[in-house]
């Protein structure tokens, strides 16, 4: 088994160059990183990657469009409404996957389950560090992020503006993409939620609440359950128990 991930890229239909991560050999399973971060920072740095390659998986990691070493367009038409969780699906498709599993933290958790509303049929589900509010409201978060990047420099020292700013800046992320990105962003409604039959990890700091209740998001889901690990949503996704939560889970 690879020690490190192999790198590869696949063109969009609308021409833009998306780049994924693999690491291990066995069942699939494709993880998608979060807002203003990449498959190296959320999967890969702090060995959630290898958690789960080592219990026998395909760890795929995509890199969002606007991410990481995929490409990050300028213009707003590469930014349609569900323009990721379509990459994804792509991605999916392009490697011939049909019995996989599929999960993703924050964006990418979010980024999963419209995919499965879209049509994906993965085995089991990961959404972490995500509350019901974010998956039925999106524009919240939007608006919030919207702010930060239109305020770059700004920011009052320590806010969570700033901290977001902060971690824009350490991923090396272009506001010019990530902007209209934004507006790519669909509300999932209770109703799909309740269609989501395959058992589903909600996986959260125990002190995240960006992204609403993880509690009652597990419990809208018809086959949820609720890990919590220590944590805020910065932090979380920092410590190794977020990983083998992740494996424990496919693992069952």
């Amino acid at each position: 088994m690879a020690s490190s991930p192999i790198s590869h890229r696949l063109t969009a239909d609308d021409g833009v160059t998306l780049a994924w991560h693999e690491l291990g050999e066995g069942r699939p399973v494709l993880l998608i990183h979060g807002l203003f971060s990449s498959a190296e920072i959320n999967w890969i740095k702090f060995g959630h990657a290898k958690f789960v390659a080592d219990r026998g998986f395909r760890v795929i990691m995509p890199d969002l469009r606007a991410h990481g070493q995929s490409d990050a367009p300028h213009d707003p038409a590469a930014y349609p409404p569900d323009i990721l969780a379509r990459d994804g699906l792509a991605l999916i498709a392009q490697l011939g996957l049909t019995d996989y599993d599929l999960g993703g933290y924050s964006l990418g958790g979010r980024t999963s389950v419209r995919m499965v509303i879209m049509g994906a049929k993965p085995r089991r589900l990961v959404n972490g560090g995500m509350g019901l509010e974010g998956l039925l409201r999106t524009g919240g978060r939007s608006e919030h992020f919207k702010t930060i990047l239109q305020g770059l420099g700004t920011h009052q020292r320590g806010s969570p503006e700033w901290m977001a700013e902060a971690f824009l800046k350490t991923s090396g992320g272009d506001p010019k993409a990530l902007l209209p990105l934004l507006d790519s962003f669909v509300d999932t409604s209770e109703a799909e939620l309740k269609s989501i039959s395959m058992p589903t990890l909600v996986l959260t700091g125990v002190d995240d609440h960006d992204n609403g209740s993880s509690q009652a998001l597990a419990d809208m889901l018809p086959d949820g359950r609720l890990v919590e690990v220590p944590g805020n949503h910065m932090s979380a996704v920092t410590n190794p128990k977020f990983g083998h939560a992740i494996a424990d889970f496919l693992s069952a």
